[in-house]
């Protein structure tokens, strides 16, 4: 193995560390946040105001820290994020924390929870475009797809993990899960410091590149990206409320079956991203028209089920599909422009799901307070019409 190669293994396994390491904290948040919320005195509505704030956040930014990348180099803006969302972590679990303890009224911890999650969402987003920025630098065209499926697979690693040691920590407190999350994403920085390579310099380039959402080699995957994280929003943030209300459970157990349901849907993408998308030669956007029915099918299951095992159930046929579709969604945008422009369309297709996990929330939270069955119809039928779409895309990559 020549010393390229092994620098380019070394990078691997630090960028897979990174998105276990993120995966493990996205999970453990939407786990303990939808009970964690209502022990301080907010309504789902609010709680959902949380995540769609720091989405939007993440939606604006990640375009930003994409290019950046491309100037400044991967590794640096890397590690921005990883420190970054360390930090804020901190004093996000900060604010629950107080209001736990009486200091605060649920409106002002309301406000002090969404500018602490905004301000750690800021920097939280250089994570994803820098690190597939990064593996998209150091894998052949031919590898790309397999390339953003191990980040992918990586990521649902530390989601299959984080809801499975969330679920134990959560019996200590509510919080408890939050700071383990805080450490495994210190530990992965450090690493990174001593142990990630710096690549080379690309060759010098007046100003980086940008790149517009209208661009029409990206335009139909950027749809489709928001869509579908949209859809994947209204599940993560609502499935708490339907296992609490409809099983009769209180906060800590809601915690410990959500984190159960949360890991068999990222094992089952898992699964998919580590077994069946590297033997499946379709290009990348017919990834993305496969999914489309399978999770149509866990969306209605979620309406109609009233029984624990069906939303277990709904969960991991809702991973097995996100498990086809985000390896293809990443990789469609990859090829779809130059090797000059990897930081720039990593950027905003980075931005699509934090978009989607922008209006998901909001809407979902309302829709689940008018019918705890109407969210996910709402998410059939926005995949429906998306299924629609793909069927219409030609790709050429």
């Amino acid at each position: 193995m020549s010393q390229s190669d092994t620098a380019n293994a070394s990078a691997k396994r630090i960028l897979l560390l990174a998105a276990a390491a993120m995966g493990f904290a996205q999970t453990v948040l939407f786990a303990i946040l939808a009970p964690l919320g209502r022990e301080v005195g907010l309504v789902e509505v609010q709680i959902g105001a949380i995540i769609s704030s720091s989405s939007l956040t993440l939606f604006l930014v990640s375009p930003l820290w994409g290019r950046a990348s491309d100037v400044w180099g991967r590794r640096k803006i890397l590690l921005i994020g990883l420190f970054g969302y360390s930090a804020g972590t901190v004093m996000f679990a900060g604010v629950f924390q107080a209001a736990l303890l009486g200091y605060l009224i649920p409106l002002t911890a309301l406000i002090l929870l969404i500018v602490t999650r905004v301000a750690n969402a800021t920097v939280m987003a250089a994570v994803a475009p820098s690190a597939n920025a990064y593996m998209a630098d150091i894998t052949s065209l031919q590898d790309r797809v397999k390339g953003m499926g191990a980040i992918g697979a990586a990521g649902n690693i530390g989601s299959i993990m984080g809801p499975a040691v969330g679920g134990l920590l959560a019996s200590i407190s509510l919080l408890t899960p939050l700071y383990f999350s805080v450490v495994l994403t210190l530990a992965a920085a450090f690493l990174a410091v001593f142990v990630l390579p710096e690549l080379p310099k690309p060759q010098v380039i007046k100003k980086p590149q940008k790149l517009k959402y209208t661009d029409p080699r990206i335009f139909p995957l950027v749809i489709a990206g928001v869509l579908l994280f949209m859809g994947f929003a209204i599940v993560q943030q609502t499935i708490a409320f339907r296992f609490q209300d409809q099983l009769g459970l209180d906060g800590t157990q809601t915690a410990k079956i959500v984190g159960v349901s949360l890991m068999f849907s990222a094992a089952a993408a898992l699964f998919v991203q580590l077994v069946v998308v590297p033997r499946l030669k379709f290009r990348p956007f017919a990834l993305l028209r496969i999914s489309m029915p399978m999770m149509m099918v866990a969306f209605a299951m979620m309406a109609l089920g009233h029984t624990q095992e069906m939303y277990i159930l709904a969960m991991c046929i809702l991973g097995l599909g996100m498990g086809l579709a985000g390896p293809g969604f990443m990789a469609g945008a990859s090829v779809a422009v130059s090797s000059e422009e990897q930081g720039a369309v990593a950027g905003l297709a980075g931005a699509c799901p934090p978009l989607g996990f922008t209006v998901g929330p909001l809407l979902g939270t309302y829709l689940y307070s008018v019918d705890g069955a109407l969210p996910y119809w709402f998410a059939f039928a926005s995949y429906f019409f998306l299924f629609l779409f793909t069927l219409r895309y030609r790709s050429t990559k």
